[in-house]
């Protein structure tokens, strides 16, 4: 599995700390930007890259998005057909849009999350499989026509 990761000037100190963490965890990351603070940025490039990144193999890689209210990059996001990006607040809301959802894409709100809620959000949304109801394959195929 890869996740890549991308945020804006808002979004930039925590998305440093949670490459480290992911790299500390042996997960494979791919750091899409921006690489150095830029308060002119703009959060839909870096949601741009990584949704691009995630949909080269779906089955594999995953997206974390940041920006400060995590909005901005989720809607970015899920402008590109195959990406299901869910602004993530809570472990158990994040459970949820994996398993029942499918999200591929994680939108993480910088100026309302902490670290360690940040974390816990990573890791619940990385070894969460998805399941494959039919009624869940039903909708996602539904958000992808």
């Amino acid at each position: 599995m890869t996740i890549f990761i991308g945020t804006d000037h808002r979004g930039f100190e925590l998305k440093n700390k949670l490459l480290d963490y992911l790299q500390d965890k042996n997960i494979r990351v791919e750091d899409m930007g921006n690489y150095e603070y830029d308060a002119e940025d703009d959060n839909p490039d870096y949601a741009k890259k990584v949704a691009q990144a995630v949909l080269q193999n779906p089955s594999e890689f995953l997206g974390i998005v940041i920006c400060g209210s995590g909005i901005g990059v989720s809607m970015a996001a899920n402008r590109f057909k195959g990406i299901r990006c869910a602004l993530g607040f809570d472990i158990s809301q994040v459970k949820h849009g994996r398993e029942n959802d499918h999200i591929n894409v994680l939108a993480i709100p910088a100026e309302y999350t902490d670290f360690e809620t940040a974390t816990q959000m990573i890791d619940t949304f990385i070894q969460t499989p998805i399941i494959k109801k039919e009624k869940y394959l039903r909708r996602s195929r539904k958000l992808d026509e």
